[in-house]
This record gives C-alpha cells, structure tokens and sequence, in this order.
C-alpha cells in the first residue's frame, strides 16, 4: 500500500531551509525512527528542536519490521498508528513463523516444511494479547515506517529536519552544548547551541565523542541481509510472513531467514523480501553481486534463470551491548547509540521508541521549569536495566534455533546423505518418525520464548526511578517471558482495562484506561466514590505539574479486576503510562501523602543502592558465550 498523504498541523514555527536558530532547547543527533519520534514527541509538549542526520532522509533497507504493543500506543499519542495499520498487512494471517528446509519444492528435500509457532499475537495468543493494551501489534518494515515517521515530523515540525549534516564535535558547559555540525553538500561548518542534546545515532558518533563504554560482548557473529524482488509464489507455506531455514547442507548450522515485506502483499505473494544470511553461506568474492546472489538462491532452493533482484546489501554483526551511561551530562543516547542486540525478539526498534517515549516528557517538564534537573537522571535508571534484559533475552532467542537441526538429526560430523535419511525418518511412518517429530515440535516449540514474548513486551517495568516503590513483591510467576499478568505496582504500566459506562464509554464504544492518561502531567485514577476526598487532596497539593483526577465507578468491572486497590485507592500515572504511586486505601492525610509522591517523582525518585541491570548484564555474559561457542563448533 502506498503511504498515506499526511495532514497535521505544524506544532513548531517553520524554518527555511537556510535558516539557523542561535539556540534551541533541544538538539536530536539521528535521523532515524527513534530520533524523530523524540523530535516529534517533544514538539507535542511545545518543546523547540532541531533535528540533524548526515543522511538524506531516502531510508533504503528494510531492517526492522515488528512494532509491538507498547510502541504502538507511543505511535498512537504520535498520531501516526493508524497510517501503521493501513500500510501493514491487510489480513491477520501473518501472525505465524515457520521453518523450512527451503522455499521451492522443486527437488528432493527441499521445501519441506519442519514446523511453525504462532507468533505476535495471533492465534491463541489473540487473547492474551488484548488483555495487555488497547493497540494491537503492527507489522512495518523500517523501509516504509521511516518515510512515514518523516513525513509526519516533517508536516509537524517544518524546516527542522536537516539532511546531510554531519556531527564532527561535541561541548558542553553548566549553560548548554555546542554542537559541531559540517554540510556534506557544501561544506560549511557551523557551531549550533543546545540546551541539551540527543544522540539517536546509533552510536556512529556519539560513542567517540561522548567516551561511551558498553557492558557487554560486541562482534558476536556476522549477518549479510538482503533486499530483494522476487517470485516466491510456489512456496507452500499458506500463511506464515518469516521462515528460519534448516537443510542438510548447514550440517546443523544456522542458514538464514526470509521476511515478506510487502509492499501489497505480505504472504507468499509478497513482491519484495527481507532475505538474512549467515556468514559461513558467502562462498566467493564479498564483493561480486555475483556471490550474494548464488547464497540467496541456495538458501531458497532458486533455479539460475528465477528472476531475482538484489535492491541492497547490508552486512552487519551481532552485538550484546549496553552502554554504561545514558546520560552525560547535557546529552543522552536513545535507540541503538544506547543498546545493542540481535534482531531475535524484535526488542532493538520498539526500545528505542520506548526510550523516546520516556525521555521526552522529562526533558519537557524540565525544560518547562516544572521538574528539577535530578528527574533526567531516573532515564538512565529505568531504561538501562530494560535494555539489558532485552538485549540479554534477545541472545538467549537467538540459542533456541540449534536445538532445531540437532532434533532433525543434523550435525557437522554427519555426511548430507546421513542427514537426507534422518528428513526421510522425519516424514515417514512408524515409532521413530514419530519420536523424531515429538523432539522437533519440542524443538520448535521453545522458540515461543521469542514469538509469544508478551511479558517480555508489555510487562517490563521499572524497579527504580522517578516512582514511589511500595516494596509489594511481584506475582508469582512474572518472570516467565510469555505469561503476561496486569499489574499496578509502581515502576509498572498502568493496566489496560475497557471502560463501557463511563468517561464517554458506550457498549459499542469502549474507552480504555491507557487512552485516559493525560500527556501533559500526572493523572489520578481513583474511584468514583473517593472522587471528592481525592480531588480535594489534589486542591491542596503544589504540583508544577497539572494533577487530572480519573474516576471511575466500581460498576466498571473489568477495572476493578486489575486495579489491586480498594475503592478508597489511587493510582498516580505518568505521562507515559507508568505507575509513579500507589496507595492500597486512602492514607490518613491524602494531601500530605499526594504531595510527598509527587515532590518525590518529580525529582526523579531515589537512586538504588546496587545497579538493577547487573543481573541482566551478567545473562548477556552467557548466552554471547553460548552463541560464540557454537559459532567456534560449526
């Protein structure tokens, strides 16, 4: 589908093109999704920015593609969700993965189907899902939400967003920083000044100029993908929009991946692919097209006369990685200049957007006079140890796809003649057929860690930061990655609950709790038979921050299920859906108590006595381990 035209209105004062600012409050480094997604979500909340790339602005591979449902409720308050949704996929097959030992069926062995798992979800997990958010999750690879991310802050924020600058220089004093910027067109250098600034680079820059040390294991293995045009209509997978390969010829090793990427079709009709290989699968000079496009045709079983059209390459390396500091000073890292990891898991776009959607309404309030400098550095607090766990989980993901091969009988000691006879086992009938699809299924099936992450994506939470924790333990059994449960402690999202009866509410129309937290400051969900007592309380309290009161009547049953408050509760919401306070009953004094809360998330909370990532860095430790193991194996 081809992008929607995009009407919005300007948020910020245009710029001409030649037209430099003295100062601005907030400089963006990175012209990627993350760093127009800060550019566009400060503009929201009145914030002046300029943003820079020493790119073009013309986003040419496809990278990632999954957006799941706390991004897209970002995407949402962006205003940008449903451009998402109509240029995704039209149809909820896609909501699967498989594995196959190749696409064409036209030779023995291969394109044989080995097995599949619902994924993102659909399927059973529909459910489960719905629970978590109002958004559902969207499928858009980079190559087409970058455009529509672009078109949306260029309308909003014109004349801001710089192409083809390049940053050689960073300074910075009590007053602000100096950003060092040279035009590549024509070489002007210019020093532009900043109250602060943010690297959404990637790290290209912001690593050297900021002396950025990582937790952490980089180089991990190495990845060639590809964009592609090609016909792969005789697939025989019905539904499924990304396969893993396996085949006798990997001895066991991990081949590669194919991605449907639309831009109409995202099935087995699919006009263009995202086609990842492994190393090892290069045979031949890097350099000659001629090398990527005989791996390409291995991996997929293609004829030599099949038309296939390589549109980029793009060779990168699997890296673990955490940057130790989120914040020097005056300047922060978002997206990829922050962490690093596999694409297993889908992790690294969606907490970049989740990192921009926690910054921007602190850089905001602070900005704004109503927060102390303090509550910037609860960013770092909050989004570090989530980064860690992502990248940590995204290796872990990575290690359930050997299991796999090893299952169809495929190893590097074994011939393919071997290997062929154990796929024969693996069709055929009788009492080792079937053990054999019982240890693949097996197999297969832990691969849910990654497809069905929900608790992984929806139930991150923050155990330090500009929150009031309450010390409650967390319920039995949430550190299972897939087994999502709505929770109201502080340092949590607030839960998703449908309101029918209230707050504009209707039976045909229902009203999420998520979609009545206000962006511009704290909202208050109480009940609506402590209304008065609460609304009083937040009379009485001295907030720079507006306080919005949310009643809501105990009939809302669905609320009242999930709240883990009584009737005469609160729950003090941030303006990124967080939890900051919880108080289980009224307190003796609500004002004094609503006051204390407030004073104490507005200064970003207390800093913890031991680093909440360190665990998560130290599961980043073995499973890169693992990964280099079997890399140095095969």
């Amino acid at each position: 589908m081809p992008m929607p035209a995009v009407d919005r209105p300007q948020l910020l004062p245009p710029l001409a093109p030649g037209e430099w600012p003295d100062e601005v409050p907030v400089i963006v480094i990175g012209g990627g999704p993350v760093g127009m997604s800060c550019a566009l979500l400060l503009a929201q909340r009145g914030i002046e920015v300029l943003l820079v790339d020493r790119r073009d602005f013309e986003f040419r591979l496809p990278r990632a593609h999954l957006l799941n449902v706390r991004t897209m409720e970002i995407f949402h308050a962006m205003g940008v969700a449903d451009d998402i949704y109509r240029m995704g996929p039209d149809h909820d097959r896609w909501h699967k993965v498989a594995w196959y030992t190749s696409v064409d069926p036209r030779t023995p062995y291969e394109g044989l189907k080995i097995g599949e798992v619902q994924a993102w979800g659909g399927g059973e997990d529909r459910e489960r899902y719905a629970q978590a958010s109002p958004r559902g999750y969207a499928n858009l690879p980079q190559i087409r939400l970058d455009p529509l991310i672009h078109a949306h802050a260029s309308a909003a924020l014109p004349g801001r967003l710089r192409g083809h600058q390049e940053v050689r220089g960073f300074t910075q004093d009590d007053e602000g920083v100096v950003v060092t910027i040279v035009d590549l067109q024509t070489g002007t250098v210019r020093e532009q000044r900043a109250q602060y600034a943010i690297f959404a680079d990637g790290g290209r820059t912001s690593n050297e100029l900021l002396d950025i040390e990582f937790d952490g294991v980089k180089a991990i293995r190495n990845v060639t993908t590809y964009h592609v045009s090609t016909d792969l209509s005789m697939w025989t997978e019905p539904d499924a929009i990304l396969a893993h390969f396996v085949h006798p010829s990997g001895h066991g090793r991990r081949m590669g991946t194919m991605q449907a990427i639309g831009p109409v079709n995202y099935s087995r009709e699919s006009e263009e692919w995202l086609v990842g290989l492994a190393g090892w699968m290069l045979e031949g000079d890097p350099d000659d097209r001629a090398t990527h496009d005989r791996a390409i045709r291995r991996l997929l079983n293609l004829s030599d006369d099949h038309p296939l059209e390589i549109h980029s390459v793009n060779g990168w390396t699997y890296n673990g990685v955490v940057a130790q500091k989120y914040r020097v000073g005056r300047a922060f890292l978002a997206g990829d200049a922050a962490h690093r990891h596999p694409p297993t898991g889908g992790l690294g776009l969606n907490g970049g957007i989740q990192d921009a959607g926690n910054l921007a309404w602190k850089l905001a309030a602070v900005l704004d006079g109503r927060a102390p400098e303090s509550l910037l550095d609860s960013y770092q607090q909050e989004r570090r140890p989530v980064a860690a766990f992502y990248t940590a989980h995204s290796l872990e993901n990575a290690n359930r796809h050997p299991p796999i091969a090893e299952a169809l009988g495929f190893s590097d000691d074994r011939s393919i003649e071997e290997e062929q006879r154990s796929l024969d086992v693996f069709v055929g009938d009788g009492p080792e057929s079937d053990a054999m699809r019982e240890r693949v299924r097996t197999a297969v099936s832990a691969n849910s860690y990654d497809f069905s992450q929900l608790n992984v994506e929806a139930g991150y939470h923050y155990s330090a930061g500009a929150l009031v924790p309450d010390n409650s333990p967390l319920p039995e059994g949430y550190d299972s990655p897939i087994v999502f449960q709505p929770v109201s402690r502080p340092g949590h999202h607030i839960p998703h609950a449908w309101l029918r009866r209230s707050h504009g509410g209707t039976a045909a129309e229902p009203v999420s709790t998520v979609d009545l937290v206000a962006h511009d400051g704290f909202t208050l969900f109480v009940s609506e038979d402590a209304e008065d007592a609460w609304r009083e309380a937040v009379a009485g309290v001295e907030s720079t921050l507006p306080v919005s009161v949310v009643a809501i009547p105990e009939r809302e049953e669905e609320w009242t299920a999930v709240r883990e408050i009584e009737p005469s509760g609160a729950l003090l919401v941030r303006p990124d859906w967080m939890v900051a306070w919880r108080v289980l009953e009224a307190p003796p004094e609500p004002t004094v108590a609503l006051q204390s809360a407030l004073d104490t998330v507005l200064r970003g909370g207390a800093r913890p006595a031991t680093d909440p990532a360190d665990p998560f860095v130290e599961r980043i430790r073995i499973a890169a381990d693992r990964i280099a193991g079997l890399e140095i194996r095969r």
